[in-house]
């Protein structure tokens, strides 16, 4: 019997992530932000909390806020591609900060 090559060890790290994930909606947005939204909206907001169905986004700056909120549908469109019916009902944007 020949040796095998070593398995790689992705398939199983995901596995565990994915068992070990919390359920809620929240967990869901965030694990699929930054695949849904692109890295560079990825890297100056982040879902942070949940209220009512409706994620909050925690931004950089009020610009950013205002300007991800402009976008909202489209960004929920984005989720929804991914999430399919555990999409949120809305996003809230916030610049960091702001309560």
């Amino acid at each position: 019997m020949g040796r095998r090559a070593p398995r790689s060890a992705s398939a199983a790290v995901r596995a565990v992530r994915e068992i070990a994930a919390p359920r809620t909606g929240l967990a869901a947005v965030q694990s699929a932000w930054s695949e849904a939204v692109g890295e560079q909206i990825a890297a100056v907001a982040t879902p942070v909390a949940e209220r009512s169905g409706t994620v909050v986004v925690e931004c950089e700056s009020a610009v950013w806020a205002q300007e991800l909120d402009l976008m909202q549908d489209s960004l929920l469109a984005a989720l929804r591609d991914r999430l399919g019916e555990t999409v949120p009902a809305a996003l809230s944007f916030r610049g960091k900060g702001s309560a």
